[in-house]
């Protein structure tokens, strides 16, 4: 599938530019893992993705700084990401936090790029979010990341359960994981990824 060169390319952070989800490794490193495993089983049947989040994060008290330095000794990224950066200038759209974002993008030398995600309030007796944005989608019921993929041509890129609803938006999609099961049950053309090579070289043709 084609689309203008003007299109607005937009990438998931956590699992999809890194290689595992950053916000998942500390949880497991730090937080409670009852909590984490309960939490990620029902996701999706009661509880909203937020509503998730806050309870996982709510378990670490870690510093802000020792997050900072554990997401950059830690987190890695999909091969192929700053070239993607520098041609195509993507925006970010994540549901985890810019905090935890930043530090990746400066250790991999990648700056100017918008990011669109949530503000942690890194408190001594557990972490709480700052939502950028908690209105609800009309189509999905929660609040998702629809809204903000904008109204132009866009190609979307993505990997997981917070992915669905803009992935559904959008005009191209690449996707892996949880998101590719979910567009293929539902007979919904997307476009599979191994790295971000894929995707650079998928959308210079």
């Amino acid at each position: 599938m084609s689309l203008s060169p003007s299109a607005r390319v937009v990438l998931d952070w956590d699992g999809t530019v890194t290689e595992v989800d950053g916000l998942h490794m500390i949880l497991e490193e730090f937080g409670d893992q009852s909590v984490y495993r309960q939490m990620e089983g029902v996701l999706g049947e009661g509880l909203s993705l937020h509503e998730v989040i806050a309870a996982e994060i709510a378990t670490i008290t870690l510093p802000l700084e020792d997050a900072l330095e554990f997401v950059r000794r830690h987190v890695t990224v999909r091969p192929g990401f700053r070239e993607l950066a520098e041609r195509f200038r993507p925006a970010i759209l994540s549901s985890g936090f810019v905090e935890l974002i930043e530090p990746v993008l400066e250790r991999e030398g990648v700056v100017g790029l918008e990011v669109f995600a949530n503000r942690l309030d890194p408190r001594p007796d557990g972490w709480r979010p700052v939502w950028r944005d908690e209105a609800v989608c009309a189509e999905c019921g929660e609040a998702c990341k629809r809204a903000s993929i904008g109204d132009s041509p866009v190609v979307y890129v993505g990997d997981g359960y917070s992915d669905r609803c803009a992935a559904l938006a959008a005009d191209r999609v690449f996707a892996i994981d949880g998101l590719a099961r979910y567009l293929d049950g539902r007979g919904i053309r997307f476009e599979p990824f191994t790295d971000l090579r894929d995707v650079a070289a998928s959308l210079a043709s």
